[in-house]
């Protein structure tokens, strides 16, 4: 099983479309999941969970749809996983170092004592990748995306999304 999920990565690239350059507010999650093909019901989830931790905002009506309810440069990468995904451990440790057969049941104290080394490992590892998700903004990833695109993929998507609402 990932660690992250793959609504995670459903959830970033939603983002990035309403995030500038491309700044599609008020698109709705129907509009971005045909956009990207991905489930509609599955993609609805995650938006409710990201409404939940403030990372859109919704408005009602016709032309009713989502926006971001921060700027892109506040929100982190790590923020979106843990709206989606929780706050889950990357590594569970389960202690076999305990159970080898050589203590017949019962674990000499130096085999158990302190942090299982590989469980410390882990852990650090675990800091260091959620330290570098929480440098990582909407706007990097949207400046990354500005600089690979054509300069009017943004006027491609708007035009996409203003055809399918007027086809409603």
């Amino acid at each position: 099983m990932a660690f992250i999920s793959s609504g995670v990565e459903y959830a970033l690239h939603c983002l990035l479309y309403l995030a500038e350059p491309i700044n599609a507010r008020g698109a709705s999650v129907r509009d971005l999941a045909a956009l990207q093909d991905v489930p509609y019901e599955y993609l609805a989830k995650i938006f409710t969970k990201m409404h939940k931790a403030e990372i859109v905002i919704a408005t009602e009506g016709i032309k009713g749809g989502f926006s971001l309810a921060k700027s892109a440069e506040q929100i982190t990468i790590h923020d979106v996983i843990v709206a989606i995904d929780n706050y889950k451990p990357l590594f569970e440790c389960k202690e076999i170092r305990s159970r080898c057969a050589i203590f017949n049941g019962e674990p000499p104290i130096w085999s158990t004592d302190g942090m299982c080394a590989i469980h410390q490992v882990m852990q650090n590892a675990e800091q260091q990748l959620r330290l570098h998700l929480t440098q990582q903004t909407l706007a990097s990833l949207a400046q990354q995306l500005t600089d690979k695109a054509p300069d009017d993929y943004s006027q491609q998507v708007i035009a996409w999304l203003d055809n399918r609402i007027d086809h409603r």
